[in-house]
């Protein structure tokens, strides 16, 4: 009995080690020459109790996200992602990511002296097998307080929008911005997948139209 025990105990230890998403080192092997790994997350996206994985590869005039499922206690590098968002190829640092109750979060700082945060969250879709974009914030901002700024929140699922001016207050050391003028309005539900998600300052238009 005891020989049995210790016999299961192993397949259960082993079946939890090929559970694991891939490291750093597997996640570079698979990169085309002059790419390399910017950041990455592990997260379950489809409930299925696996973690999968999420990433950004940085390469010569472009940046993509790519997030993968694991599948039988592995991840299958050899097949098409989830999804694919092109980003900016030149961000002010690498991007922060974050996965809970199946959303993966997304947040990119991009521009130079007028810069935008935006934050992306997207959720797998099952019936299309896709990654789609439910939630989008962005801030425009100017880093050296030179003008105004502009504020959004986008709900995709239920249409609402919520915009905002950053109003530039005083100078110097003492500069700073107030939020003025909010305005909450819905916009007619769209679907946008991973790969069609608008980016930085796009997302104030995109959610105009």
């Amino acid at each position: 009995m005891r020989g049995i025990i210790v016999v299961a105990l192993s397949l259960a230890a082993n079946g939890t080690q090929a559970m694991q998403p891939p490291g750093d080192a597997q996640i570079k092997a698979d990169l085309s020459r002059g790419e390399e790994l910017e950041t990455r997350i592990a997260g379950d996206l489809n409930s299925d109790g696996v973690d999968d994985i999420s990433y950004i590869v940085r390469g010569e005039d472009k940046r993509t996200l790519r997030v993968r499922l694991a599948g039988k206690g592995k991840i299958d590098f050899g097949h098409a992602p989830l999804g694919m968002l092109d980003l900016d190829a030149y961000p002010l640092g690498a991007a922060e990511m974050s996965v809970a109750k199946g959303v993966l979060v997304v947040k990119d700082l991009t521009g130079g002296t007028t810069a935008t945060t935006a934050t992306y969250r997207f959720r797998l879709d099952p019936e299309a097998g896709r990654m789609k974009l439910i939630g989008l914030d962005a801030t425009m901002y100017s880093r050296t307080f030179a003008h105004n700024g502009s504020e959004l929140s986008w709900n995709l699922l239920t249409g609402d929008v919520i915009t905002s001016t950053l109003k530039l207050s005083g100078s110097g050391e003492n500069a700073s911005y107030q939020k003025t003028g909010l305005k909450r309005f819905r916009r007619p539900i769209r679907v946008y997948w991973m790969e069609d998600a608008p980016i930085g300052d796009d997302a104030f238009g995109a959610a105009a139209k």
